[in-house]
């Protein structure tokens, strides 16, 4: 995927450069005109170029007279995920992400992406991985590599193909190998930003230090994890749901080799043969509403599980979505080994 800067020329370049940029960028051939502050005027296309030519303008004339001065884009942190179907719907390929005040701070693609989620990510990775080691004795477990990539950066791309820019990594053990490793996202369009836990602080504390997240959204996820979860499907059902908060579930079925009694004192009042029960454990992967934050102590040992207690006894709706795709925890020898042997096959 293409750097964001290399779709965006400045006010008063000639037709001429503008032509030879867009040759460059060959089937994304649109630029986004913009002035010294970035901020968006116009784009520009081979066809707007052809046009202009019919009409009489000459290559070492500026692009300004020919731009179309409203392009689609999308405000970053003020969309409807709605639209962004709207335009990939409509064959719009490649749009500006833009400021409040219409600064371009990304331009995406959706030759690449499949989506732009409103959401930010925090992705809890300060655990020792002591049952992996002693492969995590000197190499925090994030960066264990399956295939060819670390499992944490398996998970980034990922989440990266829904657009997903802003991420959060709550780091711990070894985590300055993690920070050096992934450094601040910018060469792949990304943000990504630190937490450090001085102290363990469970399996969702760490989020209560964010203070500027950019979306009315967050997700939370494990960092050991496998999936190919469409992150799509799962906020979407979030939002039309109007949960508060949202945990990506795995069905377990257990299958019972009897025949099974239900009783009332000793009498029996019915029986299965041979039933099948399905329960679903939490798949380490959560949604919330951005104010739920508040209800996270600061600086305290806290658990995804005690938030969820909390918001159910307090009336919040807590909702399970259901997957029945590839999921794996990487949390044992076995697990890993497994995922050496899943990652060839897997469109992740």
């Amino acid at each position: 995927m293409r750097h964001y800067k290399e779709h965006l020329i400045v006010t008063g370049t000639s037709i001429r450069d503008a032509l030879s940029i867009l040759d460059k960028l060959a089937q994304d051939a649109i630029c986004f005109v913009v002035n010294d502050e970035l901020k968006l005027l116009g784009s520009l296309t081979d066809g707007d170029i052809r046009r202009g030519l019919i009409a009489g303008i000459e290559l070492d004339d500026t692009v300004d007279s020919i731009i179309q001065k409203e392009p689609k884009f999308l405000r970053k942190g003020d969309y409807d995920l709605n639209k962004v179907i709207e335009y990939r719907d409509n064959n719009y390929k490649v749009i500006p992400i833009v400021t409040k005040k219409g600064k371009i701070i990304n331009v995406i693609n959706f030759r690449h992406l499949k989506s732009y989620l409103p959401i930010d990510v925090v992705i809890m990775a300060g655990g020792k991985g002591t049952r992996l080691r002693p492969l995590t004795e000197k190499t925090p477990k994030p960066l264990l590599k399956v295939g060819e990539k670390p499992i944490l950066e398996h998970n980034i791309t990922r989440l990266a193909l829904f657009g997903m820019d802003d991420f959060w990594i709550s780091v711990n053990y070894l985590g300055e190998q993690i920070e050096e490793y992934f450094g601040n996202g910018s060469d792949n369009n990304l943000k990504i930003n630190y937490v450090w836990e001085k102290e363990p602080l469970g399996t969702i504390g760490a989020v209560s230090k964010i203070k500027d997240f950019e979306h009315d959204t967050v997700l939370v996820t494990n960092s050991d994890i496998l999936t190919n979860l469409n992150y799509e499907d799962f906020y979407l059902r979030f939002v039309e749901e109007n949960a508060d908060f949202a945990v990506m579930t795995i069905p377990y079925k257990v299958d019972v080799p009897y025949a099974v009694l239900e009783t009332d004192n000793g009498h029996v009042v019915s029986f299965k043969e041979k039933p099948s029960y399905t329960y679903y454990s939490n798949g380490g992967i959560y949604l919330m509403k951005r104010e739920l934050v508040n209800h996270i102590p600061a600086n305290s040992h806290f658990n995804t599980t005690d938030l969820m207690e909390e918001l159910i006894a307090k009336g919040k709706k807590v909702i399970s979505y259901p997957f029945s795709g590839y999921w794996l925890d990487v949390g044992k020898h076995e697990d890993f080994a497994k995922a050496q042997t899943d990652i060839k096959k897997l469109d992740i």
